[in-house]
C-alpha cells in the first residue's frame, strides 16, 4: 500500500499544473484569438444602443470608452436583424453626429428618422448614428469599412477640416488601438498609413488583453441600466460655452496663411471611404460650424479655423466632388452661432433639426430612387 503523498507535495502539484494550465490557455488565446466582441447582451438581452459605446463617467453614464471595433458594433442597434423593405441610413463623422450633450433622441440620426417618416415613396427610412468622438477621417473609414456588413442603403458621412489634417489621422484612440485594423486599409485601399504600434506576442495573450476583456464585461453590465434609463451620456448643468472671442494667430496645424498645400489634406482616405461604400450611395456633407462674431472673426471663423485655411478646404473640397461625381452638400454656414455649445462643431437640439430639415429632402429623394 503506497504511503500518501505528503500536503507540499500536494500543494506542489496543485500549482505546477495550474501554471501549466494558465500557460497552455494563453498560448492558445495568443494563437487563435477569439473575437470575444462579437458577443454581446445587446439586441438580445437588452435593446442596441443608440450610438456606439463612448464615455468618461461610466458611473453616471452608464457608458465606456473601449478599442474593440467587433464590441462597439455589437452593442449598437444596427447589429439587429435588419427589417424587410427598410431603407437604411447611417450617418457617419465626429462628435457632433455622435451627440455630445444631447440625448439620443436629440441626435441628427433621430431627426432624420422622424423627418422622414412620412416621406413621399412610402419607405421605412430608419437612420442609425454611426458617429464617434474624435476628428479623424482614418476613424471614419474604419467605420465605414466595417459598416457595410450590416446592408446599408445610403452612408451620409459628415465631415470638417480637422478631420482632413494628415498629421491627424492616426491620433485617434480608436485608432491608435487598432493597428491590424489599419494596417489591413492601409493595404487594401493604398494609402499611406503607418500604425505606431503592431503589438507583441504577450499583447495578444489574456493577461495582455485583461484590460479590453475588462471592458467588454463592464459593456454588457452597463447594458441593465442602458435598458432601464436610455441613458449613456453625462449630461453636466452648465458647460462652458465655445469661444466667440479668438486668437489672432492665423495659424492652421502648423501652417501660416498662404496657399493650403493639397497634400496636407488626406484626401486619400476621404476616397478610400468612398470606395469602400462600393454601390451604396453616399452623401458628403461639410458640416454646419460656429461662425463667430467676437473678436478677431476677421481673422478666424472659430477656435479651429483661420479664414484662409477653412475658404481654401472649401474649394479644393468642392472641385474634388464635382471632379469625381460625388453628391456633396456645403452646409457649413447653415446654423447661426447662438445654436452651438461647448465646441464649435457641438449643436443644439434646434440646431440639429434644422441640419435635419436641410438632409432630410436628399434621403428621400435617394429613398425613392432606390424604390423605383
Amino acid at each position: 500500500m503506497s504511503a500518501p503523498e505528503r500536503p507540499g507535495r500536494l500543494l506542489w502539484n496543485v500549482v505546477w499544473k495550474g501554471l501549466l494550465l494558465f500557460l497552455i490557455f494563453n498560448l492558445l488565446f495568443a494563437a487563435f484569438p477569439p473575437r470575444l466582441g462579437k458577443v454581446s447582451a445587446y439586441n438580445r438581452l437588452f435593446p442596441g444602443r443608440a450610438r456606439f459605446p463612448f464615455g468618461e463617467n461610466p458611473a453616471q453614464s452608464y457608458n465606456l470608452s473601449l478599442y474593440d471595433v467587433d464590441a462597439m458594433f455589437a452593442s449598437h442597434e444596427i447589429a439587429a436583424l435588419k427589417p424587410a423593405g427598410e431603407f437604411r441610413v447611417l450617418v457617419v463623422g465626429d462628435s457632433s453626429v455622435w451627440g455630445t450633450l444631447l440625448r439620443p433622441e436629440q441626435t441628427l440620426s433621430a431627426y432624420l428618422t422622424a423627418a422622414l417618416a412620412d416621406n413621399r415613396c412610402g419607405l421605412p427610412v430608419k437612420v442609425y448614428n454611426l458617429g464617434y468622438p474624435t476628428l479623424s477621417l482614418t476613424k471614419d473609414l474604419m467605420i465605414i469599412d466595417r459598416a457595410m456588413e450590416y446592408q446599408p442603403d445610403l452612408i451620409i458621412w459628415m465631415v470638417t477640416l480637422e478631420s482632413f489634417a494628415r498629421a491627424k489621422q492616426l491620433e485617434s484612440p480608436i485608432v491608435a488601438n487598432n493597428p491590424g485594423i489599419v494596417s489591413d486599409l492601409a493595404e487594401r485601399y493604398n494609402l499611406s498609413l503607418a500604425p505606431r504600434f503592431e503589438g507583441t506576442w504577450l499583447d495578444r495573450t489574456i493577461v495582455g488583453q485583461r484590460r479590453a476583456l475588462a471592458d467588454w464585461t463592464r459593456l454588457q453590465l452597463y447594458g441593465v441600466m442602458w435598458a432601464a434609463t436610455g441613458v449613456d451620456q453625462f449630461y453636466p448643468e452648465t458647460y462652458q460655452p465655445a469661444a466667440r472671442d479668438l486668437d489672432p494667430d492665423p495659424a492652421w496645424q502648423g501652417l501660416e496663411p498662404d496657399e493650403l498645400p493639397v497634400d496636407a489634406l488626406a484626401l486619400d482616405v476621404l476616397g478610400a471611404g468612398m470606395r469602400a461604400a462600393g454601390d451604396v450611395p453616399v452623401l458628403l456633407v461639410n458640416e454646419p460650424m460656429l461662425i463667430s462674431n467676437g473678436e478677431n472673426r476677421d481673422v478666424r471663423y472659430n477656435f479651429f479655423y483661420p479664414r484662409w485655411a477653412y475658404d481654401q478646404y472649401r474649394q479644393i473640397l468642392s472641385a474634388l466632388s464635382e471632379q469625381l461625381g460625388w453628391n456633396y452638400l456645403d452646409l457649413w454656414r447653415l446654423v447661426p452661432q447662438s445654436e452651438f455649445t461647448n465646441s464649435a462643431i457641438h449643436l443644439t437640439p434646434a440646431g440639429e433639426q434644422q441640419l435635419a430639415a436641410e438632409i432630410a429632402p436628399v434621403v428621400e429623394q435617394e429613398a425613392c430612387w432606390f424604390e423605383d
